[in-house]
């Protein structure tokens, strides 16, 4: 029984651990000051963050109006950088599901990653 106590607590712990990356991934991204505001690729961290329910496993939603209309901002070419990024993943967003969001708001010519 003693060991079972261990695993428990480790696997807890890890998932604490992963919990407290993301979230100092996601602060880090939002800058010193909080603010969402910081631009990534033409677009804030905010607006991107509209998107990402149609990136999240496992059913995503197909994206909104609202996220479409981020992605006519975005320079999709410079998000293409992310796509194989540890930090997608690490915040809980499918680099696959990602790739796929340009096609799927039907932006003219959606450039090749």
């Amino acid at each position: 029984m003693g060991s079972e106590s261990s695993s428990s607590k480790k696997r807890l712990t890890s998932s604490s651990s992963m919990v407290a990356l993301s979230l100092m991934t996601l602060i880090v991204l939002a800058g010193i000051d909080g603010s969402m505001a910081q631009l990534i690729c033409n677009v804030s961290i905010g607006d991107l963050m509209t998107c990402k329910p149609a990136v999240t496993p496992p059913n995503p939603p197909l994206p909104t109006d609202e996220c479409c209309t981020v992605l006519k901002k975005a320079d999709i070419k410079c998000l293409c950088k992310y796509k194989n990024s540890t930090l997608l993943p690490a915040l809980g967003i499918d680099p696959n599901l990602a790739m796929e969001l340009p096609e799927k708001c039907k932006l003219p010519h959606p450039p090749q990653c």
